[in-house]
């Protein structure tokens, strides 16, 4: 099908409501070429002279050794080429594992045998003076012990600056936590120390080879609780932990500060056997970071680094595995998955092991429902779900209103309740008449709030439109490889280049107009992805990839142009999407100007004089639609989209040159948006990308 369409301009910023309709995935033929991974480099010559091409070996992601081609930079610079390789510590786990060590303090928690011995007594910032005891844990950064006081005691004294027995925590000078000085913890919790459900730093300081603090000894974690009673928690206990875990971070978010690592085994009780064994404590801040702007005051700006984890994998947020900035959602729905856990004693996403366990959890996250995790569990608990998934990233969360969801669990009393929940009634008396009860009264009245993660996954087609002078446009969609020479020959006959690719269930599709730029254009369809030998012999002609797409069974059509802009090109193939590559080559100055998929494989191609002066990736398991309108509001506009059946990836850039006009629209529909295109034309929006793949419906 051929359609050809010339307008005059107009200006449009207005947002398209998205068609939702799912359709299902019929990419059933997933038999990809199982070449070995590769990356290639290109740089443009003098056209008088060619290239001279270094052939070197590099180790691929699964340690193949590969040819890798170089080619010699117009910089008169060589290219310093490696694969690196993306990988997930995963510490095997048995069926009650207590989830594992958080992610990002690894390389702090070093052998014992490795560093220097602990001392036998310490001495710390005025404290007096205590023996090392039994050891309690070891956590991502640091050790902890019980230490005894030595000299005149009080022994009645259990808590305080002059307790009998107390907390040491160690951490090792050379531990990533302490490379500018005293741990990062240390920051925090000066700032936080002895509010509400954090323990209180008595003394702190360096002995030696390490860093010390001495804390209150506290009593059981959570997760210990729940394992000594046979993998079993009653409701009204886990509601009394939700009503006052909610105040706890409710105190620490007002400080402006987030933790991180949520979790059963940081959720300590106090000492057994004083007053304050019911009283519940967050421990462990070494991955607590700012949700708000010290100097200013304002929330700290958005971002995402799909190659940065922190947290615990088996209750991070869907965000911390996708790499954003944290703020206050992610501390809350870590909880959602802790109570669902000490309720039900197994999360759905439990037992993945191996190199892609992080991706596997969160997919699977994503893929799980409110209704479905919460399915034996009390209704105030799904509720409490589906309210913290769907925060914004900015939004401030109503603590009062999901506390007042668990009211009807817990007993009338609050003395005889099994967790302490002072802390939880003094926060409901603080704003129970502003936000606690006249807010479920005034909710009746709300408009309906769009959520942040809602429908169920979906494979679709997903279009990029940009403003644009009145120009010829051409689009074909469901071409068999047969039939590709005939619709591109003719379009080059009417002056029209090929713009952008894509491909769907094995056919593909075409988008020619006539506002490329471009002065020559070849192509070449292929049984692999890709084809490096043919690309290599265009850039020697001085041809430049401008468009790729990837099929199922694995094959790819490359499309490559002169009359581009770029200096130097590289490309990666990767089973996983390279974010470290990315990154990497964005430090070299080059920038992703082309994208594809074939079944789960991804081809990222990156060029230097791309006309752009900054880049990011929105990367997520559904249309990233909230992080997609940030980037717009920050200047960014979509200029490369892939996906997979599994992800949707956005590269947004910020032009060196502003158009007259920015208006940037994306629409996801089942079926090939034919009629839609007709109706942009008519606005002057014309397609800038199209790819096929996982969205949400």
């Amino acid at each position: 099908m051929r359609e050809l369409r010339s307008s005059r301009a107009r200006r449009n910023r207005a947002a398209v409501n998205p068609n939702r309709s799912p359709q299902p995935d019929n990419n059933n033929n997933n038999n990809n070429n199982n070449n070995n991974k590769r990356l290639t480099v290109r740089s443009r010559q003098q056209r008088r002279k060619k290239g001279n091409i270094t052939i070197v070996d590099a180790a691929d992601d699964n340690n193949n050794i590969v040819n890798v081609e170089e080619a010699t930079t117009s910089f008169k610079e060589k290219q310093d080429i490696r694969f690196l390789r993306e990988e997930v510590a995963v510490k095997k786990m048995d069926e009650y594992d207590s989830g594992g060590r958080s992610a990002d303090k690894g390389a702090g928690a070093e052998d014992e045998g490795s560093i220097a011995p602990l001392p036998e007594k310490v001495q710390v910032g005025g404290s007096p003076v205590y023996r090392i005891d039994r050891k309690l844990g070891k956590g991502g950064f640091g050790q902890v012990y019980v230490g005894r006081r030595i000299g005149p005691t009080n022994t009645n004294e259990r808590t305080g600056p002059g307790a009998v027995e107390v907390a040491l925590k160690f951490e090792h000078r050379s531990s990533k936590g302490c490379n500018y000085g005293p741990p990062y913890e240390w920051q925090v919790y000066n700032a936080l120390g002895g509010s509400h459900g954090v323990p209180r730093v008595h003394f702190k300081g360096r002995q030696g080879d390490y860093y010390v603090m001495v804390m209150d000894m506290l009593g059981p974690s959570l997760w210990d609780v729940w394992n000594n009673n046979s993998h079993t928690m009653s409701i009204e206990m886990v509601a009394c932990i939700a009503i006052e875990a909610i105040s706890i971070l409710e105190k620490m978010h007002s400080r402006g500060y987030v933790h991180g690592d949520v979790k059963p085994e940081n959720f300590l009780l106090g000492p057994p056997e004083t007053p304050d064994e019911k009283k519940l404590f967050l421990v462990d801040l070494g991955l607590a970071t700012r949700w708000r702007d010290s100097s200013t005051g304002q929330h700290v700006e958005y971002d995402q680094r799909p190659d940065v984890f922190r947290g615990t994998v088996r209750y991070a947020s869907v965000h911390a595995h996708l790499g954003r900035t944290g703020s206050r959602r992610d501390d809350l729905e870590s909880l959602a998955y802790t109570l669902i856990f000490l309720l039900r004693g197994r999360l759905p996403w439990q037992g993945y092991q191996g190199e892609n366990k992080g991706f596997l959890v969160c997919k699977k996250k994503m893929a799980t429902s409110p209704e479905t995790l919460c399915c034996f569990c009390p209704q105030p608990f799904r509720l409490f779900v589906e309210y913290v998934v769907n925060l914004k990233f900015d939004e401030e969360p109503n603590y009062a209103k999901y506390i007042s969801l668990f009211d009807g669990i817990v007993g009338p009393n609050p003395d005889i309740r099994p967790i302490n929940t002072d802390g939880a009634q003094k926060l409901i008396y603080q704003v129970g008449h502003k936000r606690g009860r006249l807010t479920m009264e005034e909710e009746e009245d709300e408009q309906p709030k769009k959520k942040v993660r809602m429908g169920m996954p979906a494979t679709q087609w997903i279009s990029v439109y940009n403003a644009r002078r009145p120009m010829k446009q051409r689009y074909h969609y469901n071409v068999a490889d047969a039939r590709l020479s005939q619709h591109i020959e003719k379009g080059n006959e009417d002056g029209l280049f090929i713009s952008s690719v894509a491909s769907c269930s094995n056919l593909w599709a075409l988008i020619m107009d006539a506002g490329t730029g471009f002065s020559a254009q070849v192509y070449e369809l292929s049984p692999y992805f890709l084809h490096k030998e043919w690309i290599m012999e265009q850039w020697e002609k001085n041809y430049y990839i401008s468009a790729i797409a990837g099929a199922n069974n694995g094959s790819s059509l490359v499309v490559m142009s002169k009359g581009t802009q770029y200096l130097q090109q590289s490309y990666k193939v990767s089973d996983s999407f390279p974010f470290k590559w990315i990154n990497k080559k964005w430090r070299e100055g080059f920038y992703v100007t082309a994208m594809a998929t074939a079944g789960s494989r991804w081809a990222i191609v990156m060029s230097r004089g791309a006309g752009f002066s900054d880049q990011v990736v929105e990367l997520d398991f559904l249309y990233p639609s909230e992080g997609i309108h940030r980037r717009w509001d920050s200047g960014y506009r979509i200029t490369s989209t892939a996906a997979t059946w599994d992800q949707a990836a956005f590269v947004l850039s910020v032009p060196r040159r502003k158009p007259a006009d920015e208006t940037q629209e994306t629409l996801r529909t089942s079926a090939f948006p034919s009629t839609h295109v007709k109706e942009k034309w008519a606005k002057n929006l014309y397609i800038a990308s199209v790819c096929y793949g996982r969205t949400v419906s």
